[in-house]
């Protein structure tokens, strides 16, 4: 049976479509800001930081109706404002939302702040519904994970195969959740990818937006212009190389609000008009795609043994969620859960004392797994572990048990869970 049929049919109402306008091939004028070029990538400035596409039609309608507007920010410690002086005002988010709250006093606006610091586009596919309400409908959706999509994936087909299942899996949770919303994708930067001429995590994320009709916007050409107009140095825009301070996040930020000022202002905006009918989806670029994934509670599990509930420990960054989870201390400890789908795992917190454990799909092989990487000694943190991924869906049995090793770095052998992961 087809996934559509076991997931209650989500692909159905995978609709959306908006009028486009023709690619006149317009080239760029710099006495005039609001010309799209060829390839529908347009100057702010002098810098080609925009691609329009199928820009913030119906969000741009919702703001004209002065009713009340639903914007989403899912991404990574960039989004949660990490480096700035104050992340709930000088942050590029915090900026964002102040630019709307003022253009737009009469709008009753939501913020919905879903940035979790050092995670990727794959956890972020699995998390989305926890952390942004889609079933209460949102209206738009700001995603921004370029940096940490380029970390620890080379420049690989499978590097590349797993940055478009995260981004994809987003993009279309996000039209079957809030099919009204939105969606625009952000690409910050970093001391690594400021070296590059053609940033690998960037150019796949481009791949779903141009598939899918989203528009960009990359902070990382805003700052590669102001470091080749001899400026200054990137240092004194991000002192640790990644983290934008507040003068960088402000150069962010007003990337973005050349991008609005158009999309929500312009005459070609205006003049669209937004096709609300349902219409059958794009085909996906990838059929693994994360559409159907999920972060579960840590309740979910059964057959527990020597295993107990545990509060946050300390000390603990990137999660600003409820931190209670399952703690395994001792060798043999165990717990088992089953979802369905392609594949399944766990999202941990990994810290000082984390140990080797091993586990077991489906009654298979017990395999070990040791999640002890350089950022343990410092803190606690979560980490996403993927423990079986497939081509074929099924009904996927885990066991999970602690072992008498660790990481030779490691303080101890605790295995901490925090939620179930599927896919």
């Amino acid at each position: 049976m087809g996934r559509n049929h076991q997931r209650g049919g989500h692909e159905a109402s995978l609709a959306r479509s908006v009028e486009r306008k023709p690619n006149t091939g317009t080239r760029y004028d710099s006495r005039r800001k609001d010309q799209v070029g060829e390839g529908g990538v347009r100057d702010i400035g002098n810098s080609k930081v925009v691609h329009e596409r199928e820009g913030l039609p119906h969000f741009s309608e919702k703001l004209r109706c002065n009713g009340s507007a639903t914007v989403a920010f899912l991404g990574g410690s960039i989004t949660e404002g990490f480096g700035a002086s104050d992340p709930d005002r000088t942050s590029w988010r915090a900026l964002t939302e102040r630019y709307f709250t003022e253009k737009y006093p009469d709008v009753r606006w939501t913020f919905v702040n879903a940035g979790v610091g050092g995670t990727n586009s794959s956890l972020g596919a699995h998390r989305l519904r926890s952390h942004v309400p889609l079933a209460d409908g949102i209206d738009l959706l700001l995603v921004e994970f370029a940096v940490n999509d380029s970390q620890h994936r080379d420049r690989s087909e499978e590097g590349r195969a797993e940055t478009l299942r995260g981004m994809e899996g987003i993009v279309r949770q996000c039209r079957t959740g809030s099919p009204m919303a939105d969606i625009a994708f952000l690409y910050s930067a970093s001391k690594d990818n400021l070296a590059e001429t053609d940033p690998f995590s960037i150019s796949v994320h481009e791949e779903v937006a141009k598939h899918y009709g989203i528009p960009s916007v990359s902070f990382w050409r805003e700052a590669r212009d102001w470091l080749d107009a001899g400026n200054g140095q990137w240092e004194e825009l991000a002192p640790d190389g990644v983290h934008p301070n507040d003068a960088g996040y402000a150069l962010y930020a007003k990337a973005l609000f050349g991008f609005l000022e158009h999309a929500l202002g312009g005459s070609e905006t205006t003049e669209r008009e937004a096709n609300y009918s349902e219409c059958n989806p794009l085909a996906p670029l990838r059929e693994d795609n994360y559409e159907f994934a999920a972060m579960l509670d840590a309740t979910n599990v059964y057959d527990l043994l020597d295993v107990k509930w545990s509060d946050k420990p300390e000390p603990l960054v990137n999660w600003r969620y409820d931190a209670k989870h399952l703690a395994a201390e001792e060798a043999g400890a165990e717990f088992s859960f089953e979802v369905y789908g392609r594949g399944a795992g766990l999202l941990l917190l990994c810290g000082p004392d984390t140990g080797i454990f091993e586990f077991s799909v489906n009654g298979g092989e017990y395999r070990a797994h040791n999640p002890f990487d350089e950022w343990c000694p410092l803190f606690n943190r979560p980490v996403m572990i993927s423990l079986v991924s497939q081509t074929n869906e099924e009904n996927l049995r885990i066991n999970v048990r602690n072992t008498p090793l660790k990481d030779e770095r490691s303080t101890g052998y605790t295995l901490r869970m925090l939620g179930i992961l599927r896919h």
